[in-house]
């Protein structure tokens, strides 16, 4: 990646601007000019600025300039530092504004459907999306492992059988163990036990794991190139940055005056910055993002999947940062690019909510007719024919609905010996344990169910089954 070109430096512009005919008079007009610090809602860097036609007859640097003058008045300082002791800051400029708002109004619903507010449906919904996550995390570090493999391995709890494997169920453990971490205050215990459960198993030196990297252990953020993008802070500096991190991440006094969901951010580029293990960094960064989103009541983000969205665009997350390095540590641009993040994931989650409404819906009405059935099937069987409609011959197990769905053994095998009686799967052994398929002919059977209710009887069917052996 090309690292972009450090802006022009305001003062020495301002300084040759003053010994040029009438250089204070333009000075003095350019300072009190009232330059927007995002034109058209766009905070751009000088790398993409110069390239684009100044107002009023301006120069790139004299643009540049009445630019940074306005950012500098909606700068806050943060007491996170750069390598060169500098603090980092960000403005609150509009666009910042804008998406803060669409975050925070959609932190309370979801567009056209119910299913990640309902208490009963959520969990379900929520069990897909720390899946998707996992993997989508673990792939940005290089786990090749499909999505299908690594699904099929999460929700039948097999055990990793490579390094990719291991990353991807690591990463799923540890969106787990955050659920269970959000009463607490962060920690430097916190992040290392986040890290051990994120890089076990997939170092080369087991010790690391856990651990700040040692002196010894110098490590450089390169891109496929070689090219080194970036140098983090000595090993000396990282438990002071770390305590430094964990208080911003604790303050409950706002003094400072940080939004929720900012705050989250920055504790994501702090890390990711400070880069303090050997390996694991960005999985660990970004698990501290959706711990602090909900610790501050962001339950919505639970089901959102960050690193699905940074997978389709890796360049833009990258150069966030150099923006940010090479432009007087303004982490607006890394703020700005993590927000856009997040509103695509809410919307894709809006997209993703809406049709899985509507195809539950399409499944309620081809079996409405037969209201004894209708009545009787929960959200989690409706889910299944759901999906076994659109996959025929797809094999389902105890083990793998209990956890699609968070929910014990016996309500998982329950849910599927009874949709086997029905004939809405058909059941069968692998080994010693029963499996489930979905049948070839599930819509001809749900259509002549609708059109007979009378073919599957009046009585309860019966769940009897002390042939079953234990799994």
């Amino acid at each position: 990646m090309k690292i972009p070109l450090a802006p022009p430096d305001p003062e020495a512009t301002l300084s040759q601007l003053m010994m040029t005919k009438d250089g204070a008079n333009r000075t003095l007009q350019l300072l009190t000019r009232g330059m927007d610090p995002a034109p058209g809602g766009k905070y751009r860097h000088w790398d993409v600025l110069r390239h684009l036609t100044p107002p009023g007859g301006l120069t790139p640097e004299e643009w540049w300039v009445a630019m940074k003058v306005a950012r500098r008045q909606l700068y806050r300082r943060l007491p996170l530092k750069d390598v060169e002791g500098r603090p980092f800051r960000f403005a609150v400029a509009d666009p910042v504004m804008e998406m803060l708002h669409f975050i925070d109004q959609a932190g309370g619903a979801v567009k056209g459907s119910d299913i990640v507010t309902d208490p009963e449906t959520r969990e379900t919904y929520l069990m897909k999306s720390l899946l998707e996550e996992a993997i989508t995390s673990s792939q940005l570090e290089g786990a090749s492992t499909t999505k299908e493999v690594a699904k099929d391995m999460l929700q039948r709890g097999r055990q990793p059988r490579d390094r990719s494997e291991q990353m991807i169920y690591n990463n799923y453990q540890a969106m787990l163990f955050i659920r269970s971490a959000v009463n607490r205050p962060l920690t430097p215990q916190t992040v290392f036990e986040l890290h051990r459960i994120l890089a076990d198993k997939t170092l080369d030196d087991p010790s690391a794991s856990g651990r700040f990297r040692n002196p010894e252990e110098a490590i450089h953020v390169v891109d496929n190139m070689g090219n080194v993008l970036h140098v983090p802070p000595a090993a000396a500096e990282l438990p002071q940055r770390l305590d430094t991190l964990c208080a911003l991440a604790n303050d409950k006094s706002n003094e400072l005056h940080i939004h929720p969901v900012v705050r989250a951010i920055l504790l994501h580029f702090g890390l990711a910055y400070d880069h303090p293990f050997i390996d694991g960094n960005g999985r660990t960064a970004r698990a501290l993002f959706y711990w602090a989103m909900a610790a501050r009541g962001y339950w919505l983000c639970e089901s959102l999947s960050i690193s699905s969205i940074i997978k389709t665009g890796p360049s833009k997350y990258a150069r966030a940062f150099l923006y940010t390095e090479t432009d007087e540590g303004d982490v607006t641009y890394f703020i700005l690019n993590q927000l856009r993040v997040i509103v695509r994931a809410i919307e894709t989650l809006h997209e993703r909510v809406t049709r899985k409404a509507e195809e539950i819906r399409e499944t309620r009405m081809m079996i409405q007719q037969a209201t004894y059935i209708n009545a009787m099937l929960n959200h989690r069987q409706l889910a299944l024919v759901t999906h076994a409609l659109k996959n025929p011959g797809f094999v389902y197990a105890i083990e793998s609905h209990k956890r699609s769905h968070n929910v014990s053994y016996q309500t998982a095998r329950t849910d599927l010996l009874q949709l086997a009686e029905l004939g809405f799967v058909d059941r069968g052994k692998s080994g010693r344990a029963f499996i489930f398929v979905a049948p070839q002919d599930l819509r001809d059977r749900l259509t002549s169910i609708a059109r007979n209710k009378q073919a599957i009887g009046r009585q309860t069917p019966s769940l009897s089954t002390s042939d079953e052996p234990k799994q």
